[in-house]
């Protein structure tokens, strides 16, 4: 295991210094000049030509980008243009909401979509099955801004049993925070259920027609022992890379259910960043997103490993 973990990491290590390149580099490419917005609307060219110098904007593209790398191996991602925050800070106060929404509504994804795509293989070509792929079909196809919309006229306008919107921190009111976090998780969780279904489904109709499985049935093991223990341990391989892209793109922030919960999370502050060209947030959290997409991937090949150690080899 060890081993395997080292060739793994031997190969993020070039694919990080990849992504901080290109991230910087078509950074550069977008209109505006940071420090034109920085010296406000007078723009004094002495205060302009002294931030230019100061943020390193007079440098060549290579310079600016050692030094922009050098301040992130030092935890420095720069600082924001519209507020004077330190980046990092910034990535730190959005991060728990985000990670928190993120986790819930995979949690949410995993109890619906894997015992779904379970029930719908074994059961292949029932009732069972029909509502499955229906229910699947309806998660794919349903807008999470719609759905949101609805779960608020619904839960909150008509029910008033759930917060409309905002976000309450879980260490000052973990009842609140969970009503609160309730609708956009669910929101979020459904639709990646729905993929999820269809994904086990799959990977668990090919399992079951194997041969090991008609061994295992045929020494008259159970039929739930021969499902969950032989069938969906060898179907899990596509599933948990699935798992692994799907939580990837939650970490890098839900934009439209983020604003329609008013959720304070990475969505919303890419959004801002982008709108008001605040360079050095954008590539903050663009970097702490492909971090975290590199990062689950491995964790998804140790997961193989675990679930399959023929793999290791």
């Amino acid at each position: 295991m060890a081993g395997f973990l080292l060739r793994r990491l031997a190969g993020i290590l070039p694919t990080l210094v990849f992504v901080s390149m290109l991230i910087f580099g078509l950074q550069q490419l977008l209109p505006g000049d940071p420090a034109k917005i920085l010296a406000g609307e007078e723009q004094d060219p002495t205060v302009v030509a002294y931030l230019h110098q100061k943020l390193h904007l007079d440098e060549p593209l290579p310079v600016r980008y050692a030094w922009w790398l050098k301040g992130v191996l030092h935890g420095d991602l720069g600082e924001s243009v519209r507020n004077q925050q330190p980046v990092a800070a910034l990535v730190w106060q959005k991060l728990p909401v985000t990670l928190e929404l993120a986790l819930l509504a995979f949690a949410i994804a995993l109890v619906i979509g894997i015992p779904a795509g379970i029930v719908a293989a074994v059961g292949r070509g029932t009732a069972w099955d029909a509502l499955a792929n229906a229910l699947a079909l309806w998660g794919i196809s349903t807008p999470n801004f719609w759905l949101g919309i609805l779960m608020i006229l619904l839960f909150s306008v008509q029910l008033h049993w759930l917060p409309a919107s905002g976000y309450v921190s879980p260490f000052e009111d973990l009842r609140a925070n969970l009503a609160a976090m309730a609708m956009p998780a669910f929101v979020l969780g459904n639709a990646i259920a729905a993929v999820l279904m269809r994904h086990t489904r799959s990977a668990m109709l090919q399992v079951l027609s194997a041969d090991y499985v008609r061994t295992a049935r045929a020494k008259g093991l159970s039929e739930p022992v021969v499902v969950l223990k032989h069938a969906l341990r060898n179907a899990l391989t596509p599933i948990i890379t699935l798992g692994a892209l799907e939580l990837g793109t939650l970490l890098s922030g839900a934009v439209l259910t983020e604003q329609v919960f008013t959720i304070p999370g990475f969505g919303k502050l890419i959004v801002d960043a982008v709108f008001n060209r605040d360079y050095a947030v954008v590539q903050g959290v663009v970097l702490v997103t492909a971090t975290a997409y590199i990062t689950l991937n491995l964790l998804a090949d140790l997961a193989y490993v675990a679930a399959n150690p023929r793999l290791r080899g």
